[in-house]
């Protein structure tokens, strides 16, 4: 109180029993408000000791707010009568029936009455819907408890207002998605799921869990909570509206950012379905995100490993000339399922991989370029290394460096036989895929590789990934 005193004794000071105010802006209209209400819980708590039950919570709440909100007004109004601009006062006494009219609107979500709290739920969704300032204003009035409570209702039409009702304050606003799933929404929407749910209510609850795990805290909670194969099955739902399956595979890519959701990602069986969708335009580059996130945790790189075909549909998708971010995505999956597993390399070099690889390492974007380059380097020496093996011999081949002064013959002559059998092997697979691409690019006969070519495409022991 002694805080709120202060506050009280410091506006009134001046000509008029008031100090001037700097002009109203949003900033300044969202301090008095947040100290106004701050001092009226305090007056109302010296008032009433005991503390409220949780079940009176949210109309304690609208209660203790009352005095804060009638002497932010008063403010308002003595601000106004001080600034000495009609536009700003104008501007001033707009702001004062918007925050009248926002008060009204959580009172009636208190009520009892049944028709008053649907209307004051699509009220909410109105106001929300593109104003910043009226959802953190919305949320501080007390108005996220009493909208999740009423998701407990059988009325078809209030849960829909009151799901949008809440994807609208969670817009742009991290404080209001944290309090939503503080207050329980999640386990409460996840109540609402069963055979009788209907597609709008299913599409609202997809809309939900995209907004609200979009926030770094929110992702472990609803990971946890049994909201993924319910995300899984509406991607997959054969008549899904297309923003519904597009909701649903943004937030599975929301909550496969957070490694701890991985193993539950797995077992609702995401990998094989994603690549599955693989090849729909409108999912493919999303798919392959979620992939991407995937690959990075051993369950995840498992569970691609396992799914059938996954190979030869990846490696196809190197092809995509036509999708650059399609092909970056796959190029970085198939590179860390390389370089992390061994036994991969051999499906990858079966399904063909080699001749795409080289070909993005002309064509593709720097960062597919880039990709390709890392993954040759660790096909290629794992290539060289079988076949020095099927020689008899221990260590993997020499490469050499394309801009040695040595001449082919120099080399090849510190060489064993075995090991300068190797060295030919490779490169003759190289020139044979390069000139497989010079075919398909129609190019003309006389096109040789280049020097930057036989550079991208020599062998390195590096064992790092770089990006």
């Amino acid at each position: 109180m002694a805080k709120c005193a202060r506050a009280d004794a410091g506006a009134l000071a001046g000509n008029g029993g008031f100090r001037l105010w700097p002009l109203f802006s949003a900033a300044v209209i969202r301090r008095k408000l947040l100290e106004a209400m701050m001092c009226g819980v305090s007056c109302q708590k010296r008032r009433h000791s005991p503390a409220p039950s949780p079940a009176l919570e949210p109309v304690a709440l609208g209660s203790r707010r009352k005095c804060g909100s009638e002497r932010l007004a008063e403010l308002l109004m003595a601000e106004a009568s001080e600034s000495g601009s009609e536009e700003a006062e104008a501007e001033i006494k707009r702001k004062i029936e918007v925050l009248e009219e926002l008060k009204s609107v959580v009172k009636r979500l208190q009520e009892e009455d049944h028709n008053g709290r649907r209307s004051a739920a699509m009220d909410v969704r109105r106001l929300a819907k593109d104003d910043p300032e009226a959802r953190e204003t919305l949320a501080m009035l007390g108005s996220i408890p009493p909208l999740v409570g009423m998701l407990d209702s059988d009325d078809h039409d209030l849960q829909i207002a009151t799901l949008y009702s809440l994807v609208n304050l969670g817009i742009g606003n991290d404080m209001n998605k944290a309090a939503i799933v503080k207050a329980g929404a999640i386990h409460k929407m996840l109540g609402l799921i069963g055979s009788e749910i209907s597609p709008s209510v299913s599409e609202a609850i997809v809309a939900n869990f995209l907004g609200l795990s979009a926030l770094d805290s929110n992702k472990p909670i609803i990971g946890s909570s049994g909201a993924i194969p319910f995300l899984v099955n509406s991607f997959k739902n054969p008549n899904p509206s297309s923003t519904s399956k597009q909701d649903s595979l943004r937030a599975l890519f929301n909550l496969s950012i957070s490694p701890k959701n991985v193993p539950n990602l797995v077992d609702a069986g995401l990998a094989d379905i994603l690549l599955t969708a693989i090849g729909d335009m409108e999912v493919s580059d999303r798919a392959l995100a979620v992939l991407s996130n995937l690959v990075a945790v051993s369950d995840g790189r498992r569970a691609i490993n396992r799914t059938r075909d996954a190979f030869p549909i990846l490696v196809d998708v190197l092809n995509w000339s036509d999708s650059p971010s399609c092909q970056e995505k796959a190029a970085y999956i198939l590179m860390v399922m390389a370089h992390k597993g061994y036994s991969d390399r051999t499906a990858m070099i079966e399904a063909g991989i080699i001749s795409s690889l080289l070909e993005i390492t002309l064509l593709g974007t720097p960062l597919a370029q880039k990709r390709a380059s890392r993954l040759l380097e660790i096909l290629t020496v794992d290539k060289g290394k079988q076949v020095s093996e099927g020689f008899g011999a221990v260590s993997a081949p020499i490469i050499s460096d394309p801009s040695d002064p040595k001449s082919t013959t120099e080399i090849e002559a510190g060489m064993s036989d075995e090991r300068r059998a190797v060295r030919q092997l490779v490169q003759q697979s190289l020139q044979s895929n390069m000139w497989r691409i010079v075919r398909r690019a129609n190019l003309p006969g006389d096109f040789a590789p280049s020097d930057h070519f036989k550079s991208l495409t020599s062998s390195s022991t590096s064992k790092s990934l770089p990006f």
